[in-house]
């Protein structure tokens, strides 16, 4: 489903959706809260870059909770990333199809029969502008329903039925806000999020893969592109995703990737097959054997992860590739303008952010549903020159060199 459908959906069948739920647990009651929750349902139905920034609620609720059972609903689209963190054991993964709409009321219905069987005792709704993950909270029939909640502000309607509402607050970044929702399970006061929450750490575990697996998809990248062997690697993830008003101007990527390949560095753009074209162009332009399409190359989230380990350096816009580059070692440089750094940075001590403040950004907030009012003349974004963003590099690869230098002489 298109991002316009989804907002649709949300808003003319949610709210009234969620009005019936909140008027129909009036007059229901439900099972009593337990002293200690046993079993735990996460709902996350965001891109799958929030995954990685959920890392360390996940990491809360099991020291909190010492035992806990911990299932997800998410979109099957995300699944791989989560597995590959092994925050929730696969048997407990309850994924949905968003790609047709059709197939994904099917799978909602099938989701609403095993929420209602496994009995959870708690689940904590991480979404913040969509009524969907609020309406399978009620549903799911845990006593205990945490989740985000307007409180005296305007707008995010989602129902009066989350028992421990928390204020969404636009000021901090999103990791704390999701520690901020386990805080909130045991709360008694309102609102539910009075307990101090530490900063976001600096950094999440690196993602650990054998040396034979490093070596191979190392080779294999090397056969299928001789001119990357022997060079230093720097990827570059030109594409917007569902939010192309996030992406930095492609005349810019041109520029930067044109410089990058003639000061002797390899740069290879990755994204999915539908970035081809945008890819191809900037290849184009460069006429360079050492600018190569890797679009549609990685076969999976893995393979792509894996492959970080092979490069220094990631450029790209906000999104995705961003938020896993703090599973591995490599260095990032992320676009931010319509979102902000302050909500979404990458859980990274190796990640730069490159950030302007015009008053009218960030645009894209859970009030308007992800929707800009921008007229695509991206000016937060625009305004950021390949100049800038070309010296910050160099800096980088110069520390990056270094640091590559000592890791060999203290071997």
């Amino acid at each position: 489903m298109n991002i316009n459908l989804q907002r649709m959906l949300d808003r003319w069948a949610g709210v009234p959706v969620c009005f019936f739920l909140s008027l129909w647990g009036r007059f229901i009651s439900g099972r009593a809260s337990p002293a200690q929750p046993k079993k735990i349902l996460i709902i996350l139905l965001s891109e799958m870059g929030s995954l990685v920034l959920a890392q360390p609620m996940f990491a809360r609720l099991t020291q909190k909770y010492p035992g806990v059972s911990i299932h997800m609903l998410m979109f099957g689209k995300n699944r791989e990333i989560l597995e590959l963190t092994g925050a929730v054991s696969a048997e407990n993964i309850i994924a949905l199809n968003d790609r047709r709409l059709g197939a994904f009321l099917q799978d909602c219905l099938r989701a609403i029969q095993r929420l209602r069987t496994e009995r959870y005792d708690v689940v904590i709704d991480c979404e913040m502008f969509a009524r969907t993950s609020s309406i399978f909270s009620r549903l799911s029939g845990a006593p205990l329903r945490v989740g985000f909640h307007p409180h005296t502000q305007e707008g995010l309607y989602r129902g009066s039925y989350i028992n421990r509402p928390v204020p969404y607050n636009p000021y901090r970044h999103l990791s704390q806000q999701l520690l901020t929702l386990v805080e909130a399970i045991d709360s008694r006061q309102r609102p539910c999020s009075k307990t101090p929450v530490s900063a976001p750490p600096l950094s999440v575990a690196h993602l650990a893969f054998a040396g034979q697996e490093l070596q191979q998809t190392a080779a294999a990248l090397h056969d299928a592109f001789p001119t990357v062997r022997g060079r230093r690697l720097i990827l570059v993830y030109p594409g917007g995703g569902i939010l192309p008003i996030r992406a930095w101007p492609s005349e810019y990527y041109k520029i930067l990737c044109r410089t990058l390949v003639e000061e002797g560095y390899a740069v290879g753009l990755i994204g999915l097959k539908e970035d081809k074209p945008l890819a191809t162009e900037i290849v184009a332009h460069c006429r360079h054997e050492n600018c190569v399409d890797l679009t549609g190359y990685t076969a999976s989230i893995r393979h792509l992860l894996v492959l970080f380990f092979r490069a220094e350096l990631l450029i790209t816009n906000d999104g995705g590739p961003a938020q896993f580059s703090a599973l591995t070692p490599i260095y990032s440089m992320v676009f931010f303008g319509p979102e902000t750094p302050q909500l979404y940075g990458a859980l990274s001590g190796k990640s730069w952010n490159f950030f302007e403040s015009y008053p009218c950004s960030p645009c894209l907030t859970a009030y308007n549903h992800r929707n800009s009012p921008c007229d695509g003349d991206n000016r937060c974004i625009s305004s950021i020159s390949p100049e800038r963003v070309l010296n910050k590099a160099r800096e980088i690869l110069r520390n990056s060199r270094t640091e590559t230098t000592r890791s060999l002489e203290n071997a």
